[in-house]
C-alpha cells in the first residue's frame, strides 16, 4: 500500500509540473515561480501535504541542480573558465562584499550574535545556481555576451561556499582552530583535483564517456557527472562545483550531443527542485519575519543588479546585456537554504530559518519574473527618449 501511494503522489507531482508548464507556456512566463508556490501548498502547512514521495523528491532535487550546473558547464571549455574567473577575480570580491554585508548587518541589528552574522551573510550572498541557470536557458540567453560574465560569478560564488561551508559548520559545531583547519584543506584539495582532471585530462574524459550509441553515452555522461557530484559532496565541496567541472571538461560535438540527450532529464529533475524547495517552506512560520525579509530583498536585489551591471561593464557589455547580468543574478535558492539549514539544526536562532525561507521564496519568485519583464522594459525606455534599441540578442 505504501508503495502505491508513493507512485500515486509522484505521478500527481509530475502530471501537475507538466500541468504548471503548460500554463506558463501559455502566458510566455516563467514556470519557476508556479513550481515553487506548488510546492508550498502541498509541503508542511500547506493545503495537502505531500510525505510518502518526500525521499523521490529529495533526490530529485539534488539531480536536477546537478544536471542544471553540469549543462552549463557543457557551454564553456576549461581555458575559458580560468581565463574567465582570473578576470573577473576582482568582481567576484565586489559581488561577496556587496550582498554578504546587508545579511550580516541585520543579524547584527537583530543581536543574534557573530555566527548568525557569518551564517545570514553567506544566506544573503550566494546566488542560486540552479535558478540563474534555468532563467538563462528558458529566455535563450546562454549566447549572449554578457552570460560567461555571469557564469564566472556564479562559479566564484561556488567555489566560495565550498570554502565558506566547512568554516560555518566548525563555527556552529564550536570545533577547535585545528579540526577547522582540516576541513578546509580537504576542501579545497578536492577542487583543485578536479579542476586538474578537467584542464589536463579533459580529453582522456572525453575518450572514456564517447560512444556512438546514444542510449550508451547517456548512461555515461549521467553516471559520471553524478558519480563526480557526490564525491565532490562527500569531500566538503559543492555537488553542483563537480558537475560544473565535468561538464566544462566535455567539448566539441560530444558536449552538443550530451546536451541534447540530458535536457529532458535536467528539465524534468529541475522542475522537482524547485518544487521540493516549497514543500519544505512552512507558509505560517513566514509572516512573522515577512518585513525583514523584504529588506533584505530590496537591497538584495539592488546589490546583485549593480554587482552584474558593473562587471558585465568591466567586460565592454552595453547596457541591456549589463541589466541582463545583473536580473540574472537576483534569484536565492539551494545554498541559501543548506546554510539555513545547517543554523537550524544546530540550534543556533528559531527565527533565522523562517527568515532565510521568506527571503529566499520572495527572490526565487520575484528574480525569474524581473529576467522576463526586463527587456520589454528597456525597450519601452529606450522608445520614450528616441534611442535606438540594442540587438535581443549580444553574440558570444
Amino acid at each position: 500500500m505504501h508503495g502505491a501511494v508513493a507512485l500515486i503522489e509522484i505521478g500527481a507531482v509530475i502530471l501537475g509540473l507538466g500541468l504548471l508548464g503548460a500554463l506558463s507556456a501559455k502566458f510566455s512566463i516563467s514556470p519557476i515561480p508556479l513550481y515553487l508556490l506548488a510546492g508550498l501548498a502541498f509541503g508542511k502547512g500547506g493545503i495537502l501535504p505531500l510525505a510518502t514521495s518526500e525521499e523521490f523528491t529529495a533526490t530529485g532535487a539534488e539531480i536536477g541542480v546537478i544536471l542544471l550546473l553540469f549543462t552549463l558547464g557543457l557551454e564553456y571549455t576549461a581555458p575559458e573558465l580560468v581565463g574567465t574567473l582570473r578576470h573577473n577575480a576582482v568582481a567576484g570580491v565586489v559581488d561577496l562584499v556587496l550582498n554578504a554585508a546587508p545579511g550580516v548587518a541585520v543579524a547584527l541589528l537583530l543581536g543574534w550574535g557573530p555566527v548568525a552574522a557569518v551564517a545570514l551573510g553567506g544566506i544573503t550572498y550566494v546566488t542560486s545556481s540552479g535558478i540563474t541557470a534555468k532563467v538563462l536557458a528558458d529566455l535563450q540567453w546562454l549566447g549572449n555576451r554578457e552570460v560567461p560574465v555571469v557564469l564566472s560569478l556564479l562559479v566564484f560564488e561556488d567555489l566560495t561556499m565550498a570554502v565558506y561551508l566547512p568554516i560555518l559548520t566548525a563555527l556552529l559545531a564550536g570545533v577547535g582552530l585545528m579540526a577547522g583547519l582540516t576541513t578546509l584543506a580537504i576542501a579545497a584539495a578536492t577542487i583543485t583535483v578536479i579542476l586538474i582532471v578537467a584542464l589536463r585530462f579533459g580529453r582522456y574524459v572525453e575518450r572514456f564517456v564517447s560512444s556512438p550509441n546514444e542510449e550508451v553515452l547517456l548512461l555515461k555522461v549521467l553516471g559520471l557527472t553524478v558519480l563526480v557530484a557526490g564525491v565532490a559532496q562527500l569531500l566538503q565541496v559543492s555537488a553542483a562545483v563537480g558537475a560544473f567541472l565535468v561538464g566544462i571538461a566535455l567539448s566539441g560535438p560530444l558536449a552538443h550531443t550530451a546536451r541534447e540527450l540530458l535536457t529532458p532529464l535536467r528539465d524534468l529533475f529541475a522542475a522537482v527542485f524547485f518544487v521540493f524547495f516549497g514543500l519544505h517552506t512552512d507558509p505560517k512560520a513566514l509572516p512573522p519575519m515577512l518585513g525583514w525579509a523584504l529588506l533584505l530583498a530590496a537591497v538584495g536585489l539592488a546589490t546583485k543588479a549593480a554587482t552584474g551591471w558593473w562587471a558585465a561593464r568591466r567586460a565592454g557589455i552595453g547596457p541591456l546585456g549589463r541589466a541582463r547580468a545583473g536580473i540574472a543574478l537576483t534569484p536565492r535558492g539551494e545554498f541559501n537554504i543548506v546554510i539555513a539549514g545547517l543554523a537550524v539544526s544546530a540550534g543556533l536562532n528559531d527565527r533565522i530559518g523562517p527568515l532565510a525561507a521568506a527571503y529566499v521564496l520572495i527572490l526565487a519568485v520575484a528574480g525569474p519574473i524581473l529576467a522576463r519583464s526586463l527587456e520589454p522594459v528597456v525597450r519601452w525606455r529606450q522608445r520614450r527618449r528616441g534611442t535606438e534599441p540594442e540587438p535581443v540578442v549580444e553574440p558570444a
